[in-house]
């Protein structure tokens, strides 16, 4: 026979559990804004007789991973500033829906320069009913013959709707 004390540490146990699940789940958004650092260049080596460090041009693959399984999101703008906080272009002229478990992406040519190594996007989205916020993510390359150079930087939330 289960004593009261060993009835409710179990009910305790179960409760813990439970708050403890849900805490895994992501919260339900009806939009957000995100700051997404990107590089067009990053220094390197030691700096010349001139003060400057090396630099290495690398291109910008931005990803936006709508994780909903169920309901789509839309993307209302992607603007690209620069290291002084200047903007630079706007990459979206209409809102795109990005569907279910859908993807948009965004490119930035390694010959692009205009951005500089402080360089970013705001990204903002929106969703009809509340929805699990995206993954937003910049893949920086720089891929040749003798070497590889790539690194990954992930959007951050800084307004929420």
């Amino acid at each position: 026979m289960m004593t009261t004390a060993v009835r409710y540490f179990i009910l305790l146990l179960g409760l813990v559990a439970e708050v403890a699940l849900a805490a895994d789940e992501p919260t339900l958004l009806a939009g957000q804004t995100l700051y997404l650092p990107v590089y067009s260049h990053v220094y390197h080596g030691n700096p010349g007789k001139d003060g400057i460090p090396q630099q290495t041009l690398v291109s910008t693959h931005v990803s936006v991973r709508n994780t909903d399984p169920k309901t789509p999101i839309r993307l209302v703008s992607a603007r690209y500033y620069d290291t002084q906080g200047k903007l630079v272009r706007s990459y979206l002229n209409t809102p795109v829906t990005i569907p279910a478990l859908g993807t948009y992406e965004l490119f930035v040519p390694r010959t692009d320069t205009a951005g500089g190594s402080g360089a970013n996007f705001l990204i903002e989205w929106t969703a009809e009913t509340a929805a699990n916020p995206p993954i937003i993510e910049a893949l920086h390359a720089d891929i040749r013959e003798a070497r590889t150079l790539m690194f990954v930087t992930t959007g951050q939330p800084i307004k929420t709707r």
